[in-house]
């Protein structure tokens, strides 16, 4: 099991709800949510996320772990209030999401995620215009460069998406993302489709990119790769199978740490077996 000094199970602090943000210094409060979806031909509903209570913390990077169909990725798009809850609350910097909002940027797996008809720095700057319409055109200009530098596609900065990679795309994507300023960026798997080599290359960005912002934004990452979860996440949030229901909460120090550190390894191999009785 995953050692006591890094673990919080969900009974440690979650049988009350959680603090208002202004209170904890929570980005976003999770407060006994629950989400359901109709069968088909009104056959009833099937929950996939049941009461579920947690905070993210401003400027941290929060994984959500759990094997497949276990409600991580529902959870996900209701923080970004794409889909509504059946029960509860989230609330994102103390006010309740109802709709979504460029406050909450959402990255996913599938490489199509950029407007094909810009080019990658004209991508970057159509966000920044419909965060900031009233900003000049030379702002947003060097505010998108500056971005698409960031992520290493300066050489690619003219280029439209159908002439990049896979990890080019999602790094483009990624750019735009950051320089929108989000009060969380939500995640969920962008890298699941790359292969071994490019997966690592860019979480090793993703992790260089939110060090390298004096102001840290918020990321909720949804994955079920163990070694993901730890080399991204401030914080675990493991879940159970569906209906998903927080399982354990921990915390890991060891962020960012090379694939081959013991105390990692370690805790990847605690996790899986986590995630192996994940069904109680």
């Amino acid at each position: 099991m995953v050692e006591a000094a890094m673990r919080m199970r969900p009974e440690d602090d979650m049988t009350a709800a959680p603090a208002r943000s202004e209170e904890s210094g929570a980005q976003v409060d999770i407060d006994h949510v629950s989400i359901e979806f109709p069968k088909p031909r009104g056959r009833g509903t099937v929950v996939a996320v049941q009461d579920v209570s947690v905070t993210i913390r401003k400027g941290e990077k929060f994984v959500i772990l759990g094997p497949s169909g276990c409600g991580k990725s529902t959870l996900l798009t209701a923080i970004g209030g794409f889909i509504p809850v059946t029960g509860g609350e989230i609330r994102v910097g103390g006010e309740a999401v109802r709709k979504p909002s460029m406050k909450r940027i959402l990255v996913f797996q599938d490489f199509g995620q950029l407007l094909p008809w810009r080019t990658v720095t004209s991508n970057v700057t159509w966000a920044i215009r419909k965060r900031w319409p009233k900003m000049n055109d030379a702002e947003a200009q060097e505010r998108a460069r500056h971005y698409v530098e960031l992520v290493g596609l300066g050489a690619q900065a003219d280029q439209y998406p159908n002439t990049l990679s896979g990890g080019q795309k999602q790094r483009g994507a990624i750019a735009r993302a950051f320089a929108v300023k989000p009060e969380i960026l939500l995640m969920d798997e962008p890298f699941g489709a790359l292969d071994a080599i490019n997966r690592e290359k860019m979480q090793f960005e993703l992790n260089r990119l939110w060090s390298a912002e004096e102001e840290k934004v918020t990321i909720a990452f949804v994955t079920h790769d163990v070694n993901e979860a730890v080399h991204l996440g401030h914080r675990i949030m493991v879940m159970s199978r569906g209906p998903g229901r927080l399982r354990e909460m921990v915390d890991n120090p060891y962020v960012g740490s090379p694939p081959h550190d013991a105390r990692a390894l370690q805790l990847v191999e605690d996790l899986r077996e986590l995630l192996k009785d994940a069904k109680t």
